[in-house]
């Protein structure tokens, strides 16, 4: 089994999420930075939104981001180069392809469907070490992710980390922080798979 990480690993939702983001700060009458926001996507939402709403107001923003996010960002969302191919091909050789995300469930499923991306299971709420568990609960032997916390959840289930640099952190980043393989973006991953992982 191979899991994946979603948010610039497979998809790009960045457009989406700054949209839904204008709509929350329209509602609530906070200024957020939706751009900034969206250029170090990776960590669970609350932990960003923390940084424009005082802490007893994060999970009802948190909420009502989420309830927007279906409406204003999913047509906005994109497969990034080379996914789709990517998840084919492990899929193709017998093997299983399982996201895990820290992306709400219902909404990675959704992200999946409408990109045209077809995986056999999400796991969803899991980010960094605390992606491990799922990824051992499902027999992962790699783990592909943009992020130096997914490298942590690969480390933390004993996979192989396979870092892919289409998001916030670059490929010296990765390969720093002790990432397996680094790959430029999933257009790579086709190739390192054919060679037996």
């Amino acid at each position: 089994m191979v899991g994946f990480d979603l948010d610039m690993t497979l998809i790009d939702p960045r457009p989406g999420v700054v949209a839904t983001l204008d709509v929350l700060s329209n509602e609530t009458g906070v200024r957020i930075d939706g751009d900034l926001l969206a250029s170090r996507l990776g960590p669970p939402l609350e932990w960003e939104l923390a940084n424009w709403f005082p802490a007893a107001e994060v999970d009802a923003a948190a909420d009502r981001y989420r309830a927007l996010y279906l409406t204003h960002a999913l047509t906005l969302t994109t497969a990034l180069p080379g996914a789709v191919a990517a998840v084919a091909a492990v899929r193709a050789d017998g093997a299983r392809a399982v996201v895990v995300t820290a992306k709400q469930h219902a909404l990675a499923v959704a992200s999946l469907a409408h990109v045209g991306i077809v995986v056999d299971e999400v796991v969803g709420w899991c980010h960094g070490v605390a992606k491990g568990a799922a990824l051992r609960e499902h027999g992962a032997t790699a783990y592909v992710g943009d992020h130096v916390a997914d490298v942590d959840g690969a480390r933390a289930a004993g996979a192989v980390s396979v870092a892919v640099a289409s998001g916030p952190c670059s490929a010296g980043e990765l390969r720093a922080y002790g990432a397996d393989v680094v790959l430029a973006d999933l257009t790579e991953f086709a190739g390192w798979w054919r060679m037996g992982a």
